[in-house]
């Protein structure tokens, strides 16, 4: 063979080396993306994304948690763990809760009460004095962080023979497609369980966790609801039971009634979505209420993007000499925002309260997303929408809560969702309650006094001018959009 030839096979092979590797590359790339688009997109399980009938009801108890200065003296009041545990106690037939953060792990050179515990002890005390008293008890793959390991409050749940269900969430959407979709094609079928040896980011104290674990985590997305459901009453709440967030701001809604039905039903799909086969939801039973004596209150249940729609919708009906109030942990959603200025524009009073973003369980943070957002919302309603920062010390302004006041209406929307995409957007699992009655009247003027109180500072110092924590910067501004536009973000 000359030498000719055998140049022209060794080109020839060359090329072919190239362009099969170029076509392997280009081939998982196009896999990559495939898995990326459709687990961003994907239809959700059953019973997600639910919005109830409206619910006629005659009474809501409007509970919250605050943690603020007076005369320099730190005052903490609790409300809803109080509620909580008294729902815990007197329930008679099953006890239903589903808890985003339910654990003891913070930097063990800080203290706070032991509320996990407190909590996973009033259960095994009912459930040992009520042995046919059906409780289960749903939560997030956080407090095992991700299965790296046992959480021993979830375990002595389970000893009593009370149900735990670890939320997968696996079956929700994708709030990070492109490393989701890496994630979801290389790695997720190395599973997550193992002997660690990474230190746990949450304490430094607590179990190490694998590297597979880390790799999960970077998903960004939860089951973040927290409600808890007796066959009395149904609490729909912003706050964790989870010792580092004892301290935190909070608020919640106590209903009764039919929509504890609906209540149930939600969870019943989020247990389901998860693989649970206990027949607990075929025993549960709530009959139905006789309609309220009096005009009362218009009541739905809410779940996931459906609190983004109805936000809208009302914010969108607003007209001059109407108001908005929103007291948020994280605002970042760029509809919300849209509309919030649109209102402004239309002579809508916007008042918003915002949490500085700059404390973590310990951590400091970087003021991302609400300090950008409100440079932004200052900027383009040339300061017509109003901002003010809770004044926090080391705790959270936790709250996520709106208040929309027009002529003759009130409407009250609130829960565990933060006004984010992730939280509003179908990705994470999250529960809210829409209230509708007379304006300035019962719990619609409570909720407006709430907030009176924490605006003009009048009972003690809750919150801060705007100069406070302003933040113009252009990287603040460019780091927030990134993050809530890629969902490679924790808001």
């Amino acid at each position: 063979m000359s030498t000719v030839i055998r140049q022209i096979i060794f080109t020839s092979n060359q090329r072919n080396r190239k362009v099969m590797w170029l076509g392997t590359f280009f081939f998982v790339l196009l896999l990559l993306a495939c898995v990326a688009i459709y687990h961003y997109l994907k239809p959700l399980p059953a019973g997600l994304s639910y919005e109830s009938e409206v619910h006629h009801i005659e009474h809501i108890e409007f509970l919250y948690d605050l943690t603020y200065m007076k005369e320099g003296v730190p005052y903490q009041e609790q409300r809803i763990f109080q509620k909580m545990n008294t729902m815990i106690e007197e329930a008679e037939e099953f006890i239903l809760l589903d808890m985003f953060l339910f654990n003891e792990e913070y930097d063990s050179s800080l203290e706070f009460p032991a509320l996990s515990q407190s909590i996973t002890s009033l259960l095994v005390e009912k459930k040992q004095q009520q042995p046919d008293l059906d409780i289960i008890f749903i939560t997030d793959p956080i407090n095992t962080f991700y299965g790296s390991y046992a959480s021993p409050l979830l375990s002595a749940l389970e000893q009593q023979g009370i149900d735990v269900i670890i939320t997968d969430l696996t079956k929700l959407r994708d709030s990070n497609p492109a490393y989701s979709g890496v994630y979801r094609t290389l790695f997720q079928w190395f599973g997550t369980k193992g002997d660690g040896w990474l230190p746990n980011p949450f304490s430094d104290v607590a179990p190490p966790v694998t590297l597979r674990s880390y790799l999960q985590l970077v998903n960004f997305k939860a089951n973040h609801r927290k409600i808890i459901v007796t066959e009395k009453q149904a609490m729909i709440s912003s706050a964790n039971p989870h010792d580092a967030s004892s301290h935190h701001s909070n608020i919640a809604f106590v209903v009764e009634g039919d929509i504890m039905r609906d209540i149930v039903q939600s969870e019943q799909a989020v247990a389901q979505a998860s693989g649970y086969r206990g027949t607990f939801f075929d025993r549960v039973a709530i009959p139905a209420s006789p309609p309220p004596a009096g005009e009362g209150y218009q009541l739905q249940l809410l779940t996931e993007g459906r609190i983004k729609e109805h936000l809208l919708t009302e914010m969108g009906e607003t007209a001059e000499g109407d108001a908005i109030t929103i007291g948020a942990f994280y605002l970042s959603d760029r509809d919300l925002l849209a509309s919030l200025l649109d209102a402004s524009e239309r002579g809508v009073d916007v008042k918003l309260i915002l949490d500085a973003n700059k404390d973590a369980f310990g951590h400091e943070k970087n003021g991302i997303p609400n300090r950008p957002v409100a440079a932004e919302l200052k900027k383009k309603s040339k300061d017509r929408i109003q901002i003010r920062w809770y004044d926090t010390h080391g705790e959270q302004y936790h709250s996520k809560l709106a208040l929309i006041e027009k002529e003759t209406e009130g409407i009250v929307i609130g829960g565990s969702a933060n006004f984010t995409k992730r939280n509003l957007d179908d990705f994470n699992l999250e529960t809210d309650v829409k209230i509708t009655g007379p304006v300035h009247e019962g719990l619609i003027a409570e909720v407006a006094d709430y907030f009176e109180v924490l605006w003009t500072n009048e009972a003690a110092s809750f919150t801060l001018d705007y100069e406070a924590y302003a933040d113009h910067s252009t990287l603040a501004h460019f780091l927030y959009r990134f993050q809530e536009w890629s969902g490679f973000s924790t808001f």
